[in-house]
């Protein structure tokens, strides 16, 4: 049995997983979600804390686990994968993808903040950029359920890029308006094999069956 982790990007909860762990319980996956401490209510975490806390995760579980990471969760599950024995495939779903020393800001090519503490704004148009190809209801809904994200989890340098040593995937979104597609390629370009997806950044949403049978193609070939 293999147990598919799942972890959310930035400003989300793991409540944004429960459409996609139907599908894949429907294929046969145990998955996990656990909640990266950068994001919240009142957060102060960063990059290193939630590597730390999907590490954990990852020491609980036996079976062989395939690793995702969506959008600002690339960069955590870069460093937390590094010496998991268990973990088989990692998987890019429209997320950064760093290599060591580098951040989310280091990826677009921008300076890094002078102040790190605080909250990082949330990105503009939330509807059109993160949510651009669900239905009004459910994007109000789901923009609802928003959280804060700190500032040191988008600033904050990776010690370690696990992709070195572990079988990657990077999934790109093909009408991503959050992440453009042509960073996606690029960072993509690290992974050991590409796939492709006709979605918008959230597809875990819009399409969580197709995106579940390709995690099982992928968990498959792992």
């Amino acid at each position: 049995m293999t147990t598919v982790m799942l972890v959310h990007g930035a400003w989300h909860r793991p409540t944004c997983w429960a459409k996609l762990e139907t599908e894949l319980h429907a294929l046969g996956y145990d998955t996990r979600s656990p909640a990266l401490p950068s994001s919240g209510e009142h957060p102060t975490a960063g990059v290193h804390e939630d590597a730390a806390v999907l590490a954990t995760e990852l020491a609980s579980i036996e079976e062989p686990v395939v690793l995702l990471g969506h959008s600002y969760a690339g960069i955590p599950i870069t460093e937390a994968a590094a010496g998991a024995g268990t973990v088989e495939r990692l998987i890019y779903l429209a997320a950064y993808m760093p290599d060591k020393g580098q951040s989310m800001y280091t990826l677009h090519g921008i300076p890094d903040p002078e102040d790190m503490s605080g909250l990082f704004p949330l990105i503009s148009e939330p509807r059109t950029s993160l949510y651009g190809d669900l239905a009004d209801a459910e994007a109000e809904q789901v923009m609802s359920e928003l959280v804060q994200q700190t500032v040191r989890s988008f600033a904050e340098k990776v010690h370690v890029a696990a992709w070195q040593d572990i079988p990657s995937t990077y999934i790109v979104t093909e009408q991503d308006k959050a992440i453009p597609p042509a960073l996606q390629e690029k960072m993509a370009a690290q992974a050991t094999e590409i796939r492709r997806i006709a979605s918008a950044h959230s597809p875990f949403l819009s399409q969580p069956r197709q995106l579940a049978a390709l995690i099982d193609k992928i968990a498959r070939s792992a």
